[in-house]
């Protein structure tokens, strides 16, 4: 059993398209933060074939300062850079920006991914990786951050749906009522439909409460207590899956197979 400490408010990371809108130019870079040449090429090549702009940093002091030039729409940050580490990188953008920022790095503990999303990171995602992916998470947080201010603010699929603003969730057309835990879960995993979160992922995610003493196991009681409101069946989920060895996902559209 593992037990986690999360004792500030500065322990809860920001969740972009969750609990806050930023304004995003149409037409901002994504800024890569990368030291190693043939992967930055890589990374380039897939981000404007999909139509983005990009620009370049090696080192961090160099992507603080790109960051002040161009104004990017989001940064790709690597943690292992020459000088100036991706994680004071991070630390030092989130103290002045609300730009939002993808880990990407070999680092692939679970502390390194926990440490990087308390420090603001809106996602973390480990090498060696698929560039189809890192895309396909760059739009979606982009997607999220491009959010419209003064319209609702909703998640919906697969019959769920969840009012941001009003605190409220449907399932199938009827009310369901969820304690505040249940509610943050459930918005931490719809808002990244199809990523795989860890329990440690998630309890950085949902937990904000002073000097507050959980366990890893915590998520299991809470995800079981959610999927007896939102499933049809909870012995066999649809919605919230089970990745076994892993941790759980929402299920994203159009997977019709059922993982326990």
């Amino acid at each position: 059993m593992q037990v986690f400490y999360f004792s500030t408010q500065n322990d809860f990371p920001r969740m972009n398209g969750a609990w806050g809108v930023i304004p995003v130019p149409a037409d901002a870079p994504v800024l890569v933060v990368e030291d190693d040449a043939k992967t930055l090429a890589l990374i380039t090549q897939y981000l404007q074939r999909e139509g983005f702009r990009t620009v370049a940093a090696a080192s961090g002091e160099a992507a603080l300062e790109q960051v002040q030039r161009e104004a990017p729409c989001l940064v790709i940050l690597d943690l292992m850079l020459p000088g100036l580490s991706g994680l004071e990188v991070c630390r030092r953008l989130r103290g002045s920006s609300d730009v939002p920022i993808l880990i990407l790095s070999a680092r692939c503990e679970v502390e390194d991914r926990v440490t990087g999303l308390r420090l603001g990171a809106d996602d973390y995602l480990t090498k060696p990786f698929s560039p189809r992916e890192l895309v396909a998470r760059v739009q979606a947080i982009l997607r999220r951050a491009r959010a419209l201010p003064g319209q609702p603010r909703k998640l919906s699929l697969h019959g769920v749906e969840v009012d941001l603003d009003g605190h409220r969730v449907r399932v199938d057309g009827r009310e369901v009522h969820l304690t505040a835990f249940e509610f943050k879960l459930l918005v931490a995993l719809m808002t990244c439909p199809g990523r795989v979160f860890t329990r440690e992922e998630l309890l950085a995610q949902v937990y904000d409460r002073e000097n507050l003493y959980v366990v890893d196991r915590t998520v299991d009681v809470h995800i079981g207590k959610l999927r007896q409101k939102i499933e049809v069946n909870p012995a066999r989920p649809m919605r919230i899956l089970t990745i076994r060895g892993v941790g759980y996902k929402f299920r994203e559209a159009g997977q019709e197979e059922w993982v326990g």
